[in-house]
């Protein structure tokens, strides 16, 4: 049979429900939602009323922040209703997503009432996060259980990218193939397959080795800001750590989950740790003192208002079940070695620390190494699948078994052994058998995976899509290199220049790359990506360096480098082979020029992108200012009789303001995307669909685009943006120097005082962008903002 998906449905519309209709709303498929009638209510009652529950929840996922949905329009792609006057509505839908209450009761009368609607051949899945796949599936039809799996998303589904897909034994295999790609590839999901064991992957480990984690912070006196001190960034995972991440669970929720999970797994050695007595009497203190995490404001920590109107948060004493005052947490090996770059080398020298850190680290790290090692066959037939789990579905840098092989396997057995933590035998079979590792490495980069059944390395599949710059790099593919950027050769006759200095800042060596690509562009290749594979594509320019040539009144040297990035852009922009640009995540400034240079963009669908040099008291001027006056007004102005200033006033306030998109989506309507440019959903895929672009442009008979002229509208819509900007001051809105700036780029985005307004050649513009720059780099409240972000990472109102 062949699956194909034009509308679904999602049961259930709280947070996890309304969220997997955002997702899929996001990718423009019709979904239908529904929820429980609103209690009291009758059929015939309005449907305002009678469905007031999803309703809400749609309400309350439009405010949601950071924003679930990728487009506001997505609402209109989510039709609600309630599951006993609108289960006809899912008579057509091609998948239908359960994601109500986690009791299997009330589950298996739902696939019930399902089986009466659904048409033949339609996809049935469940969300739920642990209960049986077969169980909930059982007494329905040979059709519904060929059609029926598991489909667990993680919360927020628009964000955490782990998708475990789980079928049961009636389960079709092509379906299995079918939700796997479509998961990949029109979600953008990392898609693991579990088997149908009780949590399956990642909720196993979490509940734990999480609970592991607590009980011996109660065994051997770590206090919780201590534990969430060792288990955060340090170790490659989320601020949130333990405690933090416990809160914004919450502690009822890991009752609960813990509670269901220990009579589900008795064949589970390590199921004792859910039962831990000191562990189990601190959370049900915590449940009757209501002490259930972030939605009641208090849990492992509390959030206290202090007398000069800041927050503090108090963390619980363990012991006395008190609440105390933050206090200052120093280890001196953590201070020895956290800034150790790479993660693996990091957690390995902290293990074999002699203090109080390197203890707790070291059980930690054994005991959850080991249970990986322990549940390899029971929850997952393979290794990536169960590190997969682990990063994709907590935000974890490394798995299990890649920290394994980062700190030594062969050697940390003996101590593992001795402590405590079994090693299974499966382990030693590989080292005895000559595979000194969970994963084969060629010059660093990891070529295959050991297979338990076969004994043996099997080649480590990323598929068709992914391109790993490593790989690059392993492989001698690496044309020019400097220690901020790289000229790569992809293959097909299209190069990659990749940035990789700190937070991807341009800075003068992504500058000389930027010319060196587009000389190589000239002689050696068809065409150019420009990408790379760091948390973001550009944090923007190297403001250090700016304000290092404003102290010593460099305005001269200022100039040439506005002048150059200009230069750079333009060339990119006009080159003779198509050069595509492929950004992701945040592209800010100097990075949003970048992102605009070329001929089509390749975008993640997560991309926060904006101009927003104003924080730092300064404007656009690497082409930033003129871009948005080609892509936004020009193509008004084409119409005669336009008026102007609305669609000026609305770049004037992107700029002015500092606007970021919250999703590739919002990006096009910012004018950052244009017809033509692609977004892509997997960021693995970015490079590979950007290098596709490459070829389907050239193969298309690329042209240059020929020099064009931009819109400027004079003095009288200046003076509009100006008046704006004074209402602004003498409310209070705005400070004098936001005030000045402002000015300044309504003066770049009018074309001066022009007294009439008309099209002038572009280098006009990009000459008033550069000279308002240099102007500004005078004042010393811009400096003053530079500073404070360069110190605090925050902008400054000044």
């Amino acid at each position: 049979m062949r699956y194909i998906i034009r509308k679904a449905a999602v049961l259930g519309s709280g947070t996890m429900g309304s969220g997997i209709a955002a997702l899929l709303a996001g990718v423009g498929i019709p979904v239908v939602l529904l929820d429980i009638p609103t209690p009291g209510t009758s059929p015939g009652d309005p449907p305002d009323q009678r469905s007031a529950i999803v309703l809400k929840n749609l309400t309350a996922l439009q405010k949601s922040r950071p924003a679930q949905l990728f487009h506001p329009d997505d609402i209109h792609l989510i039709t609600p209703g309630n599951l006993e006057d609108d289960l006809d509505l899912l008579r057509d839908a091609d998948w239908i997503v359960e994601a109500v209450v986690e009791q299997l009761g009330i589950k298996q009368d739902l696939m019930q009432r399902l089986e009466a609607i659904r048409k033949p051949g339609s996809i049935v899945s469940t969300n739920t996060s642990g209960l049986s796949i077969q169980a909930i599936a059982d007494g329905r039809s040979a059709d519904f259980q060929r059609h029926f799996l598991g489909t667990h998303f993680f919360n927020p589904p628009r964000y955490l990218r782990l998708l475990e897909i789980i079928p049961h034994p009636q389960t079709d295999p092509a379906l299995l193939d079918f939700m796997v790609h479509y998961g990949t590839n029109v979600l953008g999901k990392g898609v693991v397959v579990a088997k149908d064991t009780p949590n399956f992957i990642a909720n196993r480990f979490i509940s734990i080795s999480g609970t592991f984690g607590v009980n011996y912070a109660l065994d051997h006196g770590y206090t919780v800001a201590e534990v969430d001190n060792l288990t955060g960034p340090l170790i490659g995972r989320p601020k949130t750590a333990t405690f933090r991440l416990n809160d914004l669970v919450g502690t009822d929720i890991m009752v609960h989950v813990n509670t269901n999970l220990y009579p589900a797994i008795p064949d589970d050695e390590a199921r004792e740790v859910l039962n831990h007595p000191d562990s189990r009497a601190l959370l049900d203190d915590m449940l009757v003192q209501g002490r259930l995490g972030n939605k009641r404001g208090q849990g492992f920590y509390r959030r206290v208002d202090q007398p000069d109107g800041s927050k503090a948060f108090w963390e619980l004493n363990l012991h006395t079940r008190e609440y105390e005052p933050p206090a200052k947490v120093r280890f001196e090996s953590v201070g020895q070695y956290r800034k150790l770059e790479d993660t693996g080398p990091r957690i390995r020298a902290l293990i074999n620390a002699d203090d109080r850190a390197g203890q707790y680290l070291w059980h930690l790290h054994a005991f959850y190494l080991t249970y990986a090692a322990r549940r390899l066959g029971e929850i997952a037939d393979d290794i990536p699948a169960i590190d997969n789990a682990n990063r994709w579905g907590f935000n974890h840098e490394l798995g299990p078994f890649e920290i394994w092989d980062a700190i030594g396997v062969a050697e940390t057995i003996p101590r593992m052994e001795a402590d405590g933590y079994a090693v299974p035998q499966w382990v030693k079979d590989m080292l005895a058998g000559g595979h000194p590792t969970f994963y084969q490495y060629e010059n660093g980069v990891r070529r295959g995976v050991y297979d338990r059944a076969r004994g043996a390395y099997v080649p480590l599949d990323a598929g068709p899509k992914a391109i790993s710059i490593a790989h690059l790099r392993a492989n001698d593919r690496t044309v020019e290199r400097l220690a901020g950027a790289s000229l790569h050769d992809l293959g097909d006759g299209v190069a990659l220049l990749e940035f990789h200095a700190k937070a991807n800042a341009i800075d003068d060596d992504i500058i000389k790359m930027g010319w060196k690509a587009l000389e190589r562009l000239e002689s050696d290749f068809d065409g150019l990506v420009i990408g790379n594979e760091g948390e973001h594509f550009s944090a923007g320019a190297n403001i250090f360096l700016i304000a290092m040539l404003a102290q010593q009144g460099e305005w001269g040297q200022i100039d040439a480098i506005t002048r150059e990035l200009q230069s750079l852009f333009q060339a990119m922009r006009y080159a003779p082979r198509p050069v595509v640009t492929a950004p992701f995540g945040m592209a800010l400034g100097g990075g949003a020029e970048f992102a605009m240079a070329g001929a089509r963009t390749v975008a993640h669908a997560e991309l926060y992108i904006g101009l927003v040099e104003i924080g730092v008291g300064l404007l656009p001027a690497g082409t930033g200012c003129k871009e948005m006056l080609r892509r936004r007004i020009n193509p008004v102005m084409q119409t005669p009789n336009a008026d102007v200033l609305p669609h000026l006033q609305a770049v004037f306030e992107a700029i002015a303001l500092a606007k970021v998109s919250e999703s590739a989506r919002q990006a096009c309507d910012m004018g950052f995307l244009q017809p033509g440019d692609r977004i892509v959903m997997n960021r693995d895929h970015l490079l590979a669909e950007a290098q596709r672009e490459v070829r389907y442009l050239v193969e298309s008979g690329y042209t240059p685009p020929p020099p064009q002229k931009v819109w400027a509208a004079g003095r009288d819509a200046l003076a509009a943006l100006r008046m704006g900007v004074f209402s602004l001051r003498e409310a209070g809105y705005a400070t004098e120097h936001d005030a000045l700036i402002a000015n300044r780029i309504a003066y770049v985005l009018c074309g001066g005082d022009l007294s009439e307004p008309g099209w002038v050649p572009e280098q006009y513009i990009l000459d008033l962008e550069r000279e308002a720059f240099v102007e500004l780099c005078h004042e010393p409240k811009t400096l003053e903002r530079i500073g404070h972000m360069l110190q605090t990472g925050k902008p400054l109102r000044n």
